[in-house]
C-alpha cells in the first residue's frame, strides 16, 4: 500500500468532524493527538464515543491469518465492513492476497491508498466507472482487478464502456446461490452463456468462477457444502471447456463470515485443473468481530479448535436520566450504534473509575440520540455513569463513525482508525 497516503491520514486537523474526541484537543493533528496517549476514561474525551480495542484487534487478524495459511486459502477480506485503508494495510501486513470491495467508490479509496489487488464483489456496468477502472489498469502494470459478471447483456455493457482500453479486465462468472436468492446466475447452462459472452469480446477475460453462500435458501452445512460443491463443479467444466486458456490462475471465490469452515472443506477437494487454483476467501467482519449477530454466527462455534474471533468493539456512552427506577436513558442511539441485526447488549459499567458488569441493566430500545434502558431491581445505576455497550454486526458499526479510538485495555489510546464511507 501507499504508505505515504497513509501517513497523511495523521496530519489531519482534529475538529467538530470527529465525534466523542476531546474538546481541547481541537486543532491539534491526528498524529499529534496519537501520540499523547491520552486515556478514554479520563482524559477529556466525550460520549458517545466508539472504540476499537488494540489487544482484539491484533488477535483477529492473526487468528484469520493463521486459518487461511492452514486451509491453503488466499484471502481477500471484504473491505466494505470497515473502509478504513489503516486497516486495509494491517490485513495486507497479515497475510491478506488482496482486498475485496462492493461498489466503485470503495474500489476508489482503495486504489488512493495503493491497494494493488482487489476483488470487486459484483457486476459493474458503470460507464464512468469502466473507463475510470480501465485507465487504473493501463496505468499501473501491477494493478489486478478482478469483478463479478452474472448476465449477457452485464457483458455487453462492460464491452463497451471498455472499448480501446489497454488491458481487459479480469471477471469472474458469479453463480447464485439459488432461487430467490441475491445477484447471479441461476443456471449452469445460464453460466455457460455468461462465459461464451466474454469470450466474444477482446476487453474482458475470463479468470474463474465466485458466488455467496450466505446467500443459499435456508442455510444449513449440507445446503451450504452443496451448493459449494456446485461452484467448484462449474470452474471444472469451464476448465475442461478450454475456457481459461488466457487466465494465469483460475480464480475460485466465495466466503462471508458466516459459512467459511465450509468455503475450507469444499476448497480442499477442488480437483487438480489446467492452471494453478486461486481459492479465495473473501470474509470481512472478522476485524472487529461483534457481540451478537456474528458471534452465534461465527465458524469457530462449530470449529472451536480452530480458535475463537473476539469482539473488538464498545461503545461508551453516557447515563443522562434515571426518570423511574425501572427506567434509565444513555445519550447514544441509531447515529452512533449498530442496529439492523440485533440491538446493543449492556456490558459493564464504570463510575469513579472502578468498571463493573452492567447487572440487571437490558437495552429494550433506539431512538435517534438515546438508548432505552430496563433495569432490575438489583441495577445500580446513577446519572452520570458510563455505560459500555456491545455492538453486533460490524459493517453498520464502523459506518457511524469518522474516527475511531484504538484503545488498549486500560483505556490508552494509541491511534486513530479512520473511516471512508
Amino acid at each position: 500500500m501507499n504508505t505515504e497516503a497513509l501517513a497523511r491520514l495523521a496530519e489531519d486537523r482534529v475538529d467538530h468532524r470527529f465525534k466523542g474526541l476531546p474538546p481541547d484537543a481541537a486543532g491539534l493533528t491526528v498524529g499529534e493527538l496519537a501520540a499523547q496517549r491520552r486515556n478514554l476514561f479520563t482524559n477529556g474525551f466525550g460520549t458517545p464515543v466508539l472504540a476499537l480495542s488494540a489487544e482484539r484487534l491484533e488477535h483477529n487478524l492473526k487468528l484469520m491469518e493463521t486459518y487461511a495459511a492452514r486451509h491453503g486459502l488466499a484471502f481477500a477480506p471484504h473491505g466494505k465492513t470497515s473502509m478504513a485503508p489503516q486497516l486495509f494495510h494491517r490485513q495486507l501486513a497479515h497475510g491478506a492476497w488482496g482486498i475485496t470491495l462492493a461498489v466503485p467508490h470503495q474500489v476508489r479509496v482503495a486504489r488512493a491508498f495503493g491497494t494493488a489487488r482487489i476483488f470487486l464483489a459484483n457486476e459493474l456496468v458503470d460507464p464512468a466507472a469502466l473507463r475510470w477502472i480501465a485507465a487504473e489498469l493501463a496505468a499501473d502494470p501491477a494493478f489486478r482487478f478482478v469483478c463479478y459478471v452474472d448476465s449477457v447483456r452485464g457483458v455487453e455493457l462492460m464491452d463497451a464502456a471498455l472499448r480501446g482500453a489497454e488491458r481487459p479486465v479480469d471477471v469472474v462468472v458469479e453463480l447464485a446461490a439459488g432461487d430467490g436468492a441475491r445477484t447471479g446466475v441461476r443456471t449452469e447452462a445460464e453460466c455457460a452463456a455468461v462465459a461464451d459472452a466474454v469470450a466474444a469480446v477482446p476487453t474482458l477475460r475470463l479468470a474463474g468462477v465466485a458466488g455467496y453462500e450466505g446467500e443459499v435458501p435456508d442455510a444449513d452445512p449440507e445446503r451450504v457444502r452443496a451448493w459449494l460443491r456446485r461452484l467448484v463443479a462449474l470452474a471444472a467444466d469451464f476448465d475442461r471447456a478450454g475456457r481459461f486458456t488466457d487466465a494465469g490462475e483460475i480464480v475460485v471465490s466465495a466466503g462471508g463470515s458466516a459459512w467459511f469452515d465450509a468455503v475450507a472443506d469444499v476448497f480442499a477437494q477442488i480437483p487438480g485443473l489446467s492452471r494453478p487454483v486461486l481459492k479465495l476467501l473473501r470474509s470481512g467482519a472478522y476485524v472487529s468481530h461483534d457481540d451478537g449477530h456474528y458471534r452465534r454466527l461465527t465458524p469457530f462455534n462449530r470449529v472451536p479448535q480452530e480458535g475463537a474471533l473476539e469482539p473488538a468493539f464498545r461503545l461508551w456512552a453516557q447515563i443522562v436520566s434515571r426518570p423511574s427506577a425501572g427506567q434509565a436513558f444513555a445519550n447514544a442511539g441509531k447515529r452512533d450504534a449498530a442496529h439492523d441485526l440485533d440491538l446493543p447488549s449492556a456490558q459493564v459499567v464504570r463510575r469513579d473509575g472502578t468498571e463493573r458488569p452492567a447487572t440487571g441493566v437490558s437495552v429494550t430500545a433506539l431512538s435517534d440520540q438515546h438508548t432505552w434502558l430496563r433495569t432490575e431491581p438489583d441495577a445500580d445505576l446513577e446519572v452520570g455513569d458510563w455505560i459500555g455497550l456491545g455492538l453486533s454486526h460490524p459493517c453498520t458499526s464502523f459506518d457511524k463513525w469518522q474516527l475511531i479510538p484504538l484503545a488498549e485495555a486500560d483505556g490508552t489510546v494509541v491511534d486513530y482508525i479512520r473511516t471512508f464511507f
